[in-house]
């Protein structure tokens, strides 16, 4: 769906719209990371662009490690913003792994690696993991030691993701149902909402 994924409508909302109502829901310092600001326009949270130097979604890891470590936080939460049926326990089970460097979700045996929770101890390893070529987050996680949590498969998955239009479509609120806040989980796009949080 292109850099415009953000701003895609999700029942009343947008997918970027929602990714923060559940960052907020979740810590007191939150962020988008967007490759470009156009990618997020007139969003109320501070955005972090991806650090030029690095690519793919480590970039914006790294731009929002370090705005968590501005705002004093020891760890940081990770969610994608087209992810929009995140389990209700999402960072409550996340921060029960801890002290473990990197606690990534996994469900149906897929691991999830921007639905994660980073300790800042991640930035001492980054230069290093950078040296190495290496760039992606699951890498990166393995690199300075993973711990896997996992979620059962019930009805549906709720790490699901909106990649095509097809797949926002399953994923809108079914007609007639509750208000958007009575979903079982959270919503995003392909900015990422991090939400850097003192645990």
């Amino acid at each position: 769906m292109g850099g415009s994924k953000p701003t895609r409508r999700l029942g009343g909302t947008t997918l970027i719209g929602r990714a923060l109502e559940l960052a907020r829901s979740y810590a007191v310092h939150v962020a988008v990371a967007v490759r470009e600001e156009s990618q997020a326009p007139g969003v109320a949270a501070r955005l972090l662009l991806d650090d030029p130097a690095i690519e793919g979604p480590l970039a914006g890891l790294a731009s929002a490690l370090r705005f968590a470590r501005e705002m004093g936080a020891d760890h940081l939460l990770t969610l994608p913003c087209d992810t929009p049926r995140l389990p209700a326990d999402f960072a409550a089970r996340l921060s029960s792994a801890r002290p473990a460097t990197a606690v990534v979700a996994r469900s149906g045996g897929r691991l999830h690696p921007v639905c994660a929770l980073w300790s800042l101890r991640v930035l001492d390893a980054l230069p290093a993991y950078l040296a190495s070529g290496r760039r992606s987050l699951r890498g990166l996680a393995e690199t300075v030691g993973m711990t896997v949590v996992d979620w059962p498969l019930t009805a549906s998955d709720p790490f699901a993701n909106a990649n095509t239009p097809e797949e926002l479509a399953a994923l809108q609120p079914r007609p007639g149902a509750a208000a958007f806040q009575a979903w079982p989980g959270p919503a995003l796009g392909p900015a990422r909402a991090w939400a850097g949080r003192r645990l």
